[in-house]
């Protein structure tokens, strides 16, 4: 049953895309087109078929044309919000998983590839940031001009309400992404308090949104303590995340290990982490399917390079 409902929702995509297509090219009416488009962003859109996906190879294959195909419909339907959160959504997805993902774990002499990687995964993460920026200022005009200081933001952030911690979360999210792959990009640097003024208002609007304790581990462990991190906050998002999940949240796990563990060059708890994410099942979370068998490809690449990390472990030979 489940895997006839799964095709359903494939075949689903598949005749909505080409129905998208034919009205692009033929430049179908303005009512086709946002049929065409609400039906592709209900219920989660694309990214539902995606997630659910065993497969990272096909699903890395096909983002291209998913993107392209919402990307156009966007440009047809430039105020549709559903549009833009979807089209900027699968530019973060697909940036994360299938660019700075494999760039990361290319061998250090490798070091061309990699760089070249993580410059295109950047200007993906910022293509996807630029839409989620231009999706908050058409909710709430003058946003863009309160975006440009901390201080205005500051001022600006009770404006925002609940049904808008979606645009505001991979607002934050994408920025920050592409920052990291660029921790030299001082234009990206000073926007940092800004995006945690936004991203401490998604926590008060909507604390127990699916995901967000999962990238909280990440988010106050990786930021400095001037800009926003914490540590102990990271750590309590991380126990959050494991009740919720009954301790299957592959990513918070990974999370943990990499950027709490690592720093406190605690060896012990990063291999009972990362052993922890891999035992677990993709198949008992079908709904996030991908992001799990995705995060096990990193654990164990961590296990695998483990003496990367701490310097007391005695390298392969």
């Amino acid at each position: 049953m489940r895997g006839n409902k799964h095709m359903k929702k494939t075949a689903r995509a598949l005749l909505l895309a080409c129905l998208a297509l034919m009205a692009a090219a033929g430049g179908a009416g303005c009512s086709i087109n946002n049929m065409v488009a609400n039906r592709l962003t209900g219920d989660g859109g694309a990214a539902v078929v995606f997630m659910s996906d065993p497969d990272p190879e096909l699903v890395g294959a096909a983002l291209p044309f998913a993107i392209k195909m919402y990307e156009t419909l966007l440009h047809m339907n430039p105020t549709h919000e559903g549009l833009m959160f979807t089209t900027g959504m699968l530019f973060v997805m697909y940036a994360n998983a299938f660019v700075q993902g494999p760039a990361d774990m290319l061998p250090f002499y490798e070091w061309e590839a990699r760089e070249a990687g993580l410059a295109r995964a950047k200007q993906l993460y910022l293509r996807g940031h630029e839409i989620m920026m231009r999706g908050l200022e058409q909710r709430h005009r003058g946003f863009a001009a309160a975006a440009q200081s901390e201080e205005a933001m500051r001022d600006f952030a009770p404006r925002f309400r609940r049904q808008d911690a979606d645009f505001m979360y991979w607002a934050v999210l994408s920025g920050l992404a592409a920052y990291s792959v660029d921790v030299f990009d001082f234009d990206l640097a000073v926007r940092i308090p800004i995006w945690h003024i936004m991203m401490e208002r998604v926590i008060e609007l909507d604390p127990d949104r699916d995901g967000l304790d999962d990238f909280l581990v990440l988010y106050f462990a990786s930021l400095p303590e001037m800009q926003g991190g914490d540590v102990a906050r990271a750590r309590h998002h991380f126990a959050r995340a494991m009740e919720r999940s009954n301790w299957n949240s592959t990513s918070a796990l990974v999370s943990y290990a990499r950027n709490i563990s690592v720093p406190e060059q605690d060896f012990d708890t990063f291999e009972e982490r990362l052993l922890r994410a891999l035992a677990i099942d993709p198949d008992d979370d079908p709904a996030n399917r991908l992001a799990t068998i995705l995060d096990q490809r990193r654990a164990r690449w961590l296990l695998d390079n483990a003496y990367n990390f701490f310097a007391f472990l005695p390298l392969p030979y």
